[in-house]
């Protein structure tokens, strides 16, 4: 049994830190001790103060985020902008302090698996180094199939496990042709499961996706 979940999406925006809160406060609620964790936060700290949250404030926000930059970019390019080296050691150090404190560590990239965080170091880099299993948010919509195989097939090729995918709803609209196949192409094409989907609105994990994550032997 993994000791966490590292989160990464097909893009920024797909959904990462909605369905990383509400994994958390569905674990919480099942009595597991469970943290969030943003490593790298660029412009807005919302995603880390909503995982922050999400676990009841056990732990101190500078470690949930122990890497702010103001200027929203990737980190790379934020640190360039700021005139100052990215921390990754502390970031690292960061994850590992919660791993040791606690049963259970969603960690939350940031952008996509490509994310580049220096100009030689990746977040596909940084998620191989915690060991973590990597489950992928996409959003449904069209391009979905493209954009969800590009980042399975790079995750299985760095090396690391891909946990599999969940389709998340980024707005509200009227189910088209892409939102209706997009799961069931996947689910053909894909090496690894879909886990299961997150419905525009949704204010708590889908009790179906959570038993397929516990079956898969993700969370406890």
């Amino acid at each position: 049994m993994p000791r966490g979940l590292f989160i990464t999406g097909t893009d920024t925006g797909v959904g990462k830190t909605h369905f990383s809160q509400l994994l958390l406060k569905a674990l919480r609620l099942n009595g597991l001790d469970a943290v969030g964790v943003k490593p790298f936060c660029c412009g807005e700290r919302t995603d880390a103060e909503l995982l922050h949250a999400a676990a009841g404030s056990v732990a101190p926000l500078e470690l949930v985020n122990p890497v702010w930059l103001r200027v929203p970019a990737s980190p790379y390019a934020a640190s360039l902008v700021e005139n100052r080296a990215l921390d990754v050691d502390t970031a690292r150090g960061a994850v590992e302090q919660l791993c040791r404190l606690h049963r259970y560590v969603v960690v939350e990239g940031i952008g996509g698996w490509r994310v580049p965080l220096t100009g030689q170091l990746c977040l596909s880099d940084f998620a191989l180094e915690l060991g973590l299993p990597v489950l992928v948010v996409a959003a449904n919509r069209l391009g979905a199939i493209n954009h969800t195989q590009l980042t399975v097939d790079a995750i299985l090729a760095k090396g690391a496990i891909c946990a599999g995918v969940v389709l998340n709803e980024t707005i509200q609209s009227t189910p088209d042709a892409a939102t209706i196949t997009n799961r069931g192409v996947l689910e053909q094409l894909l090496p690894v499961p879909v886990l299961g989907e997150m419905h525009w609105g949704s204010t708590e994990l889908d009790p179906a996706l959570l038993r397929v994550m516990k079956a898969q032997r993700l969370v406890p």
